[in-house]
């Protein structure tokens, strides 16, 4: 289980704090520009990337238009994470961004 917010609301949420952000896009894309601080975990890697992940820390996860990061969240959510789906993606992000690694 996982909850969907729209980008409006996630660029709010992160002008007030400090989230952990999981970018699921593939690796040319997240180099093209991400959210500071996303941390970079290729939807098709997830699985053995678990461990890169807390249960007890609640999770933002961002694809480009909210389609692969709606797999992930159901994904992690089966496996016990905290997730929110930030649906819209990055096509619709229009805050700060950082550029490769």
């Amino acid at each position: 289980m996982y909850n969907s917010i729209m980008m409006a609301e996630f660029e709010q949420k992160l002008r007030q704090g400090s989230l952990n952000v999981v970018d699921v896009r593939e690796d040319d894309e997240f180099e093209s520009g991400h959210v500071p601080g996303a941390v970079h975990i290729a939807l098709g890697t997830i699985p053995e990337n678990l461990h890169l992940l807390d249960k007890n820390t609640e999770y933002h996860i961002l694809c480009f238009s909210g389609s692969r990061s709606a797999m992930a969240s159901k994904f992690l959510g089966q496996q016990g994470f905290r997730v929110v789906n930030v649906m819209g993606g990055m096509s619709a992000y229009r805050g700060e961004m950082e550029y490769g690694r």
